[in-house]
């Protein structure tokens, strides 16, 4: 076992229900190391995060290069597993999915997010189409990488609109992402405790929540079931809003 597969497969067992990896996102080899030096047992990125910092729009308006670029100084910066939001992939098709996969794992990340919304326009990917796009992806990097699969069934719709046929349908989306080769998937915006329960008990694979204000609290989630918390763009807009406010203090004196 290469000492790549090793990291991927330390980075896995980190996932488990009831105890879950916390992963304060960062978004440059910079805000990698800050968060590695507080305590992390393994660094991920966030696509909003990463763009803003680069003065680009997410959605996959950061050119593929430079995203690919920045993970490689972010994995070389620190000693930690690395997970790397990659969005769609920069592909729609699983011939251009599995070329970017492979560039990605070539950086010496450990995994990344894979989103089945449709980039750029409107609704999300069938399940069986998203299934072969994750199957063409894992073809291409090979066991140990982390396919951390996300669907946005609830992200875009309001909370008030969370139902059991919402989760329903997120839980046949676990099976077939299952079956393809993901390794987590990933419910961004579910914030009902019940709801994200039945989720965590019917997913076959680790459950990741996106912690945010307002959000329930890590021990409440982590009684859910879930595997993994992460923090999306919420630790840019601390960094920023910090930032901000020292310089405001500057000029004000």
């Amino acid at each position: 076992m290469t000492d790549m597969a090793a990291k991927a497969r330390a980075f896995a067992a980190l996932h488990v229900p009831g105890d879950p990896l916390i992963l304060f996102n960062a978004w440059d080899p910079g805000s990698a190391r800050a968060v590695a030096l507080a305590g992390a047992k393994a660094i991920a990125t966030g696509s909003w995060s990463v763009a803003a910092a680069n003065g680009f729009d997410d959605a996959e308006a950061l050119p593929i290069n430079l995203a690919i670029d920045n993970a490689a100084r972010i994995v070389a910066a620190v000693d930690l597993p690395v997970t790397i939001d990659f969005e769609g992939g920069y592909a729609t098709d699983p011939s251009g999915l599995g070329e970017h996969f492979a560039w990605l794992a070539k950086t010496g990340a450990v995994g990344c997010n894979f989103e089945d919304q449709i980039v750029g326009g409107e609704g999300l990917h069938a399940p069986a189409d998203q299934a072969a796009r994750i199957r063409a992806a894992r073809a291409a990097v090979g066991p140990d990488f982390f396919i951390n699969a996300r669907t946005d069934i609830f992200l875009q719709a309001s909370a008030d609109t969370h139902d059991d046929a919402k989760v329903d349908a997120a839980i046949e989306r676990a099976g077939a992402y299952a079956e393809a080769g993901a390794s987590g998937f990933f419910v961004p915006g579910l914030v009902d405790l019940r709801l994200l329960e039945r989720v965590c008990s019917a997913s076959p694979l680790p459950v990741n929540f996106m912690a945010f204000p307002g959000a329930p609290e890590a021990n409440a989630v982590a009684q859910a079931g879930v595997a993994r918390i992460s923090h999306g763009p919420g630790p840019y807009r601390i960094a920023m809003e910090a930032l901000k406010a020292a310089a405001e203090q500057v000029y004000r004196d």
